[in-house]
């Protein structure tokens, strides 16, 4: 199983990227739900969401804490499965890998084998990383540098692809995917498993159908049509099987260039895409926010946070609040 981080823009989580939420902003959700008033946010998530373990199709839809994903990790946990943490690492997101990799070593499968994979446009800078446990490696690949979101915002899910066919997909069993600029502050284990896992975004997992950020230009080939669709799944986390995880990003990638082609972008960039294939495959295991997770008004208040993007979070700090969080 293989574990992939990429870094996404410093714009807001409207357009599949990362920022603060401007409470001034035009966010179709703030304006659904009447939050915003002039500029005072009115209203927050502060309950507990409920915590339904199936969806409307039949897959897992993951709680940690469960007696389902309990027995999860029981069965998974039997079969001697290879992990992979994959982590795409770029410009200034070089500062985020060290905390994210002792974070991984105490809480992404303990005591199992995990290979971390980091594709980066700085090798040099990210050696000596940590120690590392028993079972557990890492492999820097490098990679052209990629300066520009925007370019960057072409170029995962090709990466993605070409990764998972060489080395990766001969190495490792499962491959899921996570941005790095996060950190594990519970454990994230078996439960996790699945032929193809999506993630829930926080801050839209139990609103409305109708405020999701689908891509809403019939131009672009990661166009929803307005009956489609249950759920809106974040780009922060998701994976599945080797084989499975490479339909996906071969096929998102088709769609981003020929958008790209026709001078389309998508409103999310690659998350637009992802929500796309997963409307049209649907995932056989669901992630609650628990493995996605950050300090936001909207976000669903959730009882234990496993993996929390401190990318997201940050954005949100003064600068005294950066200095004492690292960011």
């Amino acid at each position: 199983m293989a574990f992939f981080l990429f870094c996404k823009s410093p714009t807001d989580f409207l357009h599949g990227r990362k920022a603060a939420l401007s409470i001034e902003s035009a966010y179709p959700v703030l304006h659904a739900l009447g939050q915003v008033q002039g500029s005072v946010m009115t209203a927050s998530r502060q309950d507990e969401i409920k915590t339904p373990e199936m969806t409307p199709w039949g897959a897992p839809l993951v709680w940690g804490d469960s007696p389902n994903s309990a027995w999860r990790r029981a069965k998974f946990g039997q079969q001697g499965i290879q992990t992979g943490l994959f982590v795409l690492v770029v410009g200034t997101y070089t500062r985020f890998i060290k905390r994210f990799l002792t974070s991984a070593e105490t809480h992404f499968l303990p005591g199992k084998m995990v290979t971390y994979y980091i594709l980066t446009d700085s090798p040099g800078s990210l050696e000596p990383l940590i120690e590392l446990g028993p079972e557990r490696q890492m492999k820097v690949l490098p990679v052209a540098e990629l300066p520009g979101w925007d370019r960057l915002s072409y170029r995962r899910m090709p990466l993605l692809a070409d990764a998972i066919k060489d080395p990766i997909g001969s190495e490792v069993d499962y491959i899921f995917c996570a941005d790095v600029d996060q950190e594990f502050v519970a454990p994230v284990e078996e439960e996790i498993l699945g032929d193809l896992v999506a993630t829930l975004h926080p801050e839209l997992y139990g609103m409305q159908r109708s405020v999701y950020p689908y891509e809403d230009d019939e131009g672009s080939f990661a166009f929803v049509e307005e009956e489609e669709g249950e759920y809106y799944y974040t780009s922060e986390l998701y994976g599945g099987l080797v084989s499975e995880m490479y339909k996906l990003a071969r096929a998102c990638s088709v769609l981003l260039f020929q958008d790209q082609a026709n001078g389309v972008t998508a409103r999310g960039l690659e998350e637009s895409y992802l929500n796309r294939y997963l409307i049209d495959h649907r995932p056989t295991c669901v992630l609650s926010p628990e493995y996605s997770w950050w300090d936001s008004a909207l976000v669903a208040r959730v009882s234990i946070q496993r993996l929390v993007s401190i990318g997201r979070q940050c954005e949100s700090y003064d600068i005294q609040q950066k200095e004492q969080n690292r960011c």
